[in-house]
């Protein structure tokens, strides 16, 4: 049986003033702001690439004896 290729992350966009705000249910921790709609999406895009090499930083860090990190493709 097959896996299905993983749809891509949603974004919830809300305006807060002149303001539009992101945030993805995938990743919680993150958001995004700006003045446009597109801006505020970069935001949340880069928000969230941060928060993933940070993760991948502390588990790096917590690699017990014998461990490794290897890459794992979702698609």
């Amino acid at each position: 049986m097959g896996m299905k290729t993983p749809s891509p992350f949603t974004a919830q966009l809300l305006r807060d003033g002149k303001w539009f705000v992101a945030f993805s249910p995938e990743f919680p921790e993150a958001n995004g702001q700006a003045l446009t709609e597109e801006a505020a999406l970069e935001s949340l895009r880069e928000s969230i690439l941060l928060l993933l090499e940070d993760r991948r930083e502390d588990a790096r860090a917590n690699l017990g004896h014998g461990e490794k990190l290897v890459p794992l493709a979702l698609s």
